[in-house]
Parts: C-alpha cells; sequence; structure tokens
C-alpha cells in the first residue's frame, strides 16, 4: 500500500513569474490542487518539507493529506513534479484529489526480485520490457510498487501482465497479454576468421622462346 503521509499547504493568491520567483526565494514551492468536481486551488508548500517526503518515497505513488490552511484537509494523490533541469530543485507540485470511496486509475513502477533460473543455470539475460503497469484501485488499496518474482523464469520463457499476482483490490487494467519480463539466450558474439590475402599485379606476357633448332631450320628453308 502507499505511504499515507500529511503536509502543511497555503492558499496561494499570487500568480505569475514574479510571485513565484518571491515565493522561492522564501524556501517555497508553489502547487496545484485538481480534480474530484472541484475548481483548481493554487497552494504553496515548503521546500525542505516536500523534498523530505519525496526522498523517503519508494514509488511515485504518494497519498498526501493535505491540510490547507482555512480549507481542511484533502486527500491527494501527488500527480506531476516539476523538476529544474540543472540543479534539480522542485518547481512545481501538481496534486490530484481524490475521494477514498472512488476508483483510483494510475501506473505503478513494477520490479522484479529473485533470480531467473535461466540466468543462473543458463547464462540468459533478463529482459524487463514493462516498467509500469495501469492499475485500477481505491485509495487504501494504492501499492507504491509492485515487485514480481521471477526465479521460477527459464530460458527463453517470459512473464505475462496476466501472470502478475497483485495486491487484494487492485486491478490490471494493461492489455494481459504484454510481456513484462523475458529471459532470453546470451548473445554469442562471432569472430569473422582472418583469410590471408594473396596480393595480385598485372599479368606479365613473356614471348614464347622457339625450340632449340626451330630458328636454324626456318633459315634454311629460306
Amino acid at each position: 500500500m502507499a505511504k499515507q503521509v500529511k503536509l502543511s499547504a497555503q492558499p496561494r493568491t499570487e500568480i505569475g513569474r514574479n510571485s513565484v520567483k518571491h515565493l522561492r526565494t522564501r524556501g517555497v514551492v508553489p502547487a496545484v490542487i485538481y480534480g474530484h468536481k472541484s475548481q483548481p486551488g493554487n497552494l504553496e508548500i515548503s521546500q525542505r518539507e516536500i523534498s523530505a517526503l519525496l526522498s523517503h518515497a519508494i514509488g511515485e505513488n504518494i497519498l498526501v493529506e493535505l491540510e490547507i490552511s482555512g480549507g481542511g484537509t484533502k486527500l491527494s494523490l501527488i500527480q506531476e513534479v516539476q523538476h529544474h533541469p540543472v540543479r534539480g530543485d522542485i518547481l512545481h507540485v501538481d496534486f490530484l484529489e481524490v475521494a477514498t470511496d472512488e476508483l483510483l486509475h494510475t501506473e505503478v513502477p513494477v520490479e522484479a526480485f529473485g533470480d531467473a533460473d535461466g540466468v543462473k543455470n543458463f547464462g540468459g539475460l533478463l529482459e524487463h520490457s514493462l516498467r509500469s503497469l495501469a492499475i485500477e484501485c481505491l485509495p487504501k488499496d494504492l501499492p507504491e510498487i509492485i515487485r514480481v518474482d521471477v526465479s521460477a523464469l527459464g530460458l527463453n520463457q517470459s512473464l505475462h501482465v496476466r501472470d502478475i499476482i497483485l495486491p487484494q483490490g487492485v486491478t490490471a487494467t494493461t492489455d494481459p497479454d504484454l510481456t513484462v519480463f523475458i529471459v532470453a539466450e546470451p548473445k554469442v558474439e562471432v569472430t569473422p576468421v582472418a583469410t590471408a590475402e594473396v596480393p595480385t599485379g598485372p599479368e606479365v606476357i613473356k614471348e614464347k622462346k622457339p625450340a632449340e633448332g626451330a630458328d636454324s631450320a626456318a633459315k634454311e628453308k629460306k
């Protein structure tokens, strides 16, 4: 189940590039909350608190109890985090408000564990074909990450979406026939055999030397 954490937020009335710069100088990150049949709301949250929250997260799905000053508590899912392309600082956070009794539709990362038989005993290569799984579930059942045991996978065997045992209350909406993991045969590099090349040059045509005595016999006939 996804970790549910609390985070304080303040309503944000100032918008625009200049106001955003001012917020960041105060150690504050601009944010927005939307969804669940309500109007989007502009928020501001602590840079230190959101950074600490994200650094301790295992997966990408984090349920947050947003305690909004003057607006009560709203259960939300972190939908998107924008980072500075160079420094990596958090620039903006999107929160999706959810209801405890309504199904969520989201994606969860898929991770393998265990040593595949085809890798351990036959030198195969484990290929990870599908990195995330589309699911639906109630917020209380939302997993942070889906771990799949690949120990039984032999050489040239694959594991599909339909083979994954999901936590209770979670249903996959991804195509069940898609391959998630496969143990492929090791790639053998063929070294080309070098062949010695015989140097070739222009053909030399030599004048045929007459047989001994033939020249003198020809002269006698004349």
